[in-house]
């Protein structure tokens, strides 16, 4: 049985949750981060910061990354902790127009590429990326004698019919962001005519990634739906997760030309922290190797930092979208819930 992180890490849920690293005395110095349910680090990571800078890092897990961020907007005049990570290029726009990040320009910024640098004003830095994209179950279309889907539209031939699970955006972060990859690839006047297409096509539709994965996807529970949207990262997971070694995984990620949505992840510290200077110390070492090293197999996406060094699992089984699909910050805030709201018109109802 595959270990119970696997599942936490990639799913999201609706809690608020505190967590505390390590052992300290009641005088020693405390600074918190809000993070979203599905963020892990390990415990020596952690215990590392605090060593260094003679501090108790604590951890607000304040639900998915629309919940933490409501959370957020709504006690900024208060805030809950000294600085904040998980807001994705979803989001991104929306916590920057609530004015309650400060700008901070970490010295690490000149290891991170610059193709995830998407605020100029330097308020959220990156930390981590992920590209959301198709999986599927290789042995199910071995079996099959069918070649597996190469790009969007093939989902919506006759032989793929019934054969896919998706996420409702409104509810799931990887659903959200395929949405994006399908209107970047057909366009905001073409996208509800693939998803139409899919409806017909008797897609199913789960409200989070964990149902969707671990319930339905064929290659991972006793579900009949061998093609599933997840990351382009879960093979790697797959493998290392298995209970015997493995020389391939049992998944394969769909990485061809605007197929897949690029997720980045963003830290940000805080207007109102009393503790500023410790805040950029936290947001320096989350830029820094040690951290950046311990992303691919907590969290399961990649490194901002390019001088991180990748796991052996990583280079062999992950895999990155060459040419992902576009969609800007600014037509994402803009566009957001209008696309949201015609996709569930379209499919659900």
């Amino acid at each position: 049985m595959k270990k119970i992180t696997w599942m936490i890490l990639m799913c999201t849920a609706i809690s608020a949750v505190w967590l505390r690293s390590g052992i300290a005395s009641d005088n020693t110095p405390e600074i918190i981060l809000m993070t979203h349910d599905s963020f892990s680090v390990s415990k020596t990571v952690v215990a590392e910061f605090e060593s260094r800078h003679h501090v108790r890092l604590k951890f607000l897990k304040a639900g998915d990354t629309g919940a933490m961020l409501n959370q957020a907007i709504l006690s900024k005049n208060n805030p809950m902790a000294d600085v904040l990570f998980g807001v994705d290029n979803t989001f991104l726009s929306r916590a920057l127009a609530a004015e309650m990040f400060i700008p901070y320009r970490s010295p690490h910024l000149s290891d991170i590429s610059d193709d995830l640098k998407l605020d100029p004003t330097d308020r959220l830095l990156p930390v981590d990326y992920g590209d959301v994209c198709l999986n599927y179950d290789r042995q199910w279309f071995a079996a099959k004698g069918l070649a597996p889907p190469a790009r969007l539209e093939d989902l919506t031939a006759p032989a793929y019919s019934g054969l896919t699970v998706v996420e409702n955006p409104a509810t799931s972060s990887p659903g959200l962001a395929f949405l994006l990859a399908t209107v970047g690839h057909f366009g905001p006047d073409g996208y509800l005519n693939f998803w139409g297409k899919l409806r017909a096509g008797d897609v199913e539709v789960t409200a989070s990634w964990k149902k969707a994965y671990w319930e339905s996807f064929s290659a991972a529970s006793k579900g009949d739906r061998p093609i599933v949207v997840s990351y382009a990262s879960s093979p790697a997971a797959e493998v290392h997760f298995a209970d015997k070694p493995m020389v391939e995984s049992p998944t394969a990620a769909v990485v061809q030309k605007d197929t897949c949505f690029r997720q980045v992840e963003f830290v940000g510290i805080l207007r109102g922290t009393k503790n500023i200077e410790i805040a950029k110390k936290l947001v320096d070492f989350m830029l820094a190797r040690t951290f950046q090293e311990d992303i691919p197999l907590q969290m399961f996406v990649f490194p901002a930092n390019k001088t991180a060094v990748l796991p052996e699992v990583f280079l062999e089984h992950a895999r990155i979208a060459e040419h992902p699909v576009f969609v800007s910050p600014q037509d994402i805030a803009a566009n957001r819930e209008k696309w949201i709201e015609a996709w569930t018109e379209t499919v659900l109802r």
